[in-house]
């Protein structure tokens, strides 16, 4: 009984440091990304380059997930097309890419239910210092309404998102 437990685990300890170690594939030197596609409901978002995707990335997201951002504190992640309008080196995020998030449409709807829009929704990596967390930080949605990354795709997509790129986000 005891080998059969040990052995379990041994093999659990091996997936888990695979999972955690195996590399993704890395963008080619000088790719430009113009068009970010999220999939909230898949959890992924995918990275053009005119109308050829380069990666795909998996991804965390907010809390609450299911549904269109509509007040500040709700948790989700905002549905809709908006750009990529900044970008911030020093965040407490290792890194991030503001969403254009709220527009005039957010704005008003938040206002007929008596609410702020919220704002300062990010593509980002991970809490600085917890960057150790890597790839497991995908097994929950733990955001307040962001699109997170590890720190190495965040570094990945800070040199190769343009400004002004079109963020298409899917339920």
């Amino acid at each position: 009984m005891w080998k059969y437990i040990v052995y379990t685990l041994l093999v659990l300890v091996v997936v888990l440091a695979v999972y955690y170690f195996y590399p993704s594939h890395k963008l080619a030197p000088g790719t430009v990304i113009d068009k970010l596609v999220v999939n909230k409901s898949k959890r992924v978002m995918q990275a053009y380059n005119g109308n050829t995707l380069v990666k795909t990335y998996k991804i965390a997201l907010g809390k609450n997930p299911v549904g269109h951002k509509q007040f500040e504190g709700d948790g989700k992640t905002p549905e809709g097309t908006y750009t990529i309008n900044e970008r911030n080196p020093n965040s407490g995020y290792h890194k991030n890419l503001g969403i254009s998030y709220p527009n005039a449409e957010d704005i008003a709807y938040a206002r007929r239910l008596g609410k702020l829009p919220g704002g300062l929704i990010k593509i980002h990596g991970l809490r600085n210092g917890r960057g150790y967390i890597g790839k497991f930080h995908r097994w929950k949605n733990w955001t307040a309404g962001c699109i997170a990354v590890t720190d190495e795709e965040i570094d990945e997509l800070y040199k190769t998102v343009i400004p002004n790129a079109v963020i298409q986000i899917e339920p």
